[in-house]
């Protein structure tokens, strides 16, 4: 009787430990393999070598459900360091794998391999993986897709199909030799030669046209575009011809719906856009060209928008006619003041109300002298990017292993809440004080689970008034408010939206503006950044 008891025993406990290991291995995390490596590549009447992913540009779009993870191993067989950031994923306590070079990590060497875990926390619809390491995002970059979770669906009517649309930017030269250039003589990098949509610059550029990518729809079904501005420098006004659109969704969260025939989307931002097919059956143009005060490249990039069917094709496609202008600044605030968080029952939002910590920090490329004025930018000095006047200085180690291993003389943490001088940020003529920043590599020390708010000032230094996109790394925040001209602390915060602002990763701050933010700082070891000038100065802030 005993035997038999015993016998029962252990086969029980077999039978626990088999639906154990059958339970852990449905719950292994699923892993993909990248090869980062030069490809050969011709556009706009030029072959050269590009880093890609898997010889892929954009690179592959990663498909996710919400609340997964996900292992990325890395190969790079390329010629420079890389590393490669998720961005808008909030990796919750595994900053490790966020991707910033000497931030979070230090690159990925040639020959080396490094494997990323990517953890997904309450993200849902379209984010993008970019090259984090001076300019190889120009190639190195794609989409990531977060479906609902099992057992939820959209807020909105389920789409007949979905097309990534990535907007980026091209140039005929190495872009790693560009930026090395502009970083050696201090001088502003070379223009790009194109903007491109999912790699293709589009019929109006020469020797473009039979690449043109084409977007196929049947009449009275809905599409959704996921948009994602991985451009360099520029922000992107973006249309279709003859189409009104729906945006459902920014930077990973669901906003109330906007009916527009328009976007306007900063560098490093996401949209989803329903698009309904309901024109008469022909050949339409997709079409992006930048807004800026300043404009890089004014050319214009093109898809076509293609209906199934039996129809005689136009000789040209119908070109959107409603593309706002270059310097068209009113097109840009009457569609981001649109912009709301959807805020419902089941998307609810938790905007901090009372604030813990105040940043105020102005945004600056200033000028740092050069010897014998040998140097390329205004004055024959070198461009410097700063917050709060301070330029970032590369470390030897990066901060977050320095910070965890108590490694000494790597990083101070005295970066200023304000600036070191108060005057007229977006005044014509500037004191000559305010043209050097100083250089260091400063950092600042919230306290855990603290509600933050940060005022982002641009600022008109060097007659330099641009848009200036930033971006939080490990967080989403709540874009709370913006204006134009000075913030004024006494008038300005009564204006605020704390009801439903949207939780996005990425914002704009207006050129010759503010934008203010906040967000609670529960996620350990992540840092702000600007996507702009951490590219195209050679400065990460």
């Amino acid at each position: 009787m005993e035997l038999k008891k015993s016998l029962k025993l252990e086969l029980f406990g077999f039978f626990l430990l088999n639906v154990f290991v059958l339970s852990m291995a449905r719950k292994t995390i699923p892993s993909i393999n990248w090869v980062l490596k030069e490809t050969k590549y011709t556009r706009l009447c030029s072959s050269k070598n590009i880093l890609t992913v898997n010889g892929l540009f954009p690179g592959p779009t990663l498909y996710v459900r919400k609340g997964d993870r996900l292992i990325v191993n890395v190969q790079n067989q390329g010629k420079y360091n890389v590393t490669i950031h998720w961005h808008g994923v909030k990796q919750p306590r595994n900053p490790w794998s966020d991707g910033p070079n000497y931030i979070t990590q230090c690159p990925i060497k040639p020959g080396a391999n490094f494997s990323y875990e990517i953890i997904f926390s309450t993200e849902e619809g379209t984010l993008w993986w970019h090259a984090h390491s001076d300019w190889s995002r120009a190639t190195v970059h794609g989409p990531i897709v977060v479906y609902p979770s099992i057992g939820t669906t959209y807020p909105f009517p389920k789409p007949h199909a979905e097309f990534p649309i990535v907007l980026a930017s091209w140039f005929k030269g190495d872009v790693m030799e560009i930026i090395q250039t502009a970083l050696a003589n201090g001088g502003e990098p070379n223009a790009s030669d194109a903007f491109t949509i999912n790699g293709q610059p589009g019929d109006l550029y020469n020797c473009s046209k039979p690449g043109t990518f084409n977007v196929l729809v049947n009449y009275g079904k809905k599409y959704l575009l996921r948009v994602i501005n991985s451009v360099m420098n520029e922000e992107m006004f973006f249309a279709i011809a003859q189409h009104n659109f729906t945006v459902v969704g920014m930077d990973g969260a669901y906003i109330k719906p906007i009916e527009t025939d328009y976007i306007m989307i900063t560098p490093g931002q996401t949209m989803d856009i329903l698009l309904t097919a309901n024109q008469s059956p022909s050949h339409y143009y997709m079409a992006g060209r930048a807004y800026a005060g300043a404009v890089y490249d004014n050319t214009t990039t093109t898809a076509i928008v293609k209906y199934i069917g039996n129809y005689t094709a136009p000789s040209t496609p119908s070109f959107p006619s409603n593309l706002p202008n270059f310097t068209d600044i009113d097109a840009v605030t009457n569609f981001t003041n649109r912009i709301r968080a959807l805020a419902s029952k089941d998307y609810p939002i938790d905007v901090p109300k009372k604030v813990d910590t105040q940043l105020y920090i102005t945004i600056s490329v200033g000028l740092i002298p050069c010897p014998n004025k040998s140097c390329d930018g205004p004055d024959e000095s070198r461009l410097a990017a700063s917050l709060n006047n301070v330029s970032f200085e590369e470390p030897a180690v990066d901060l977050l292993q320095a910070y965890y291993r108590k490694i000494g003389g790597i990083f101070t943490t005295d970066f200023p809440s304000v600036p070191p001088y108060f005057f007229n940020f977006t005044a014509d003529e500037m004191p000559d004080n305010v043209l050097i920043p100083s250089t260091g590599t400063k950092v600042k020390v919230l306290e855990f689970n603290s509600s933050v708010e940060i005022v982002f000032q641009g600022t008109n230094i060097q007659g330099a008034a641009e848009n200036h996109p930033m971006h939080l790394h490990g967080f989403s925040f709540y874009h709370v408010g913006s204006g134009f001209g000075n913030f004024d602390n006494n008038t300005d915060p009564k204006g605020y939206n704390l009801v439903d602002p949207p939780e996005i990763n990425t914002v704009g701050v207006p050129k010759n503006g503010w934008a203010t933010i906040r967000f609670r700082a529960d996620n350990p070891g992540n840092t702000t950044k600007s996507v702009v000038h951490a590219l195209s100065f050679g400065k990460t802030f």
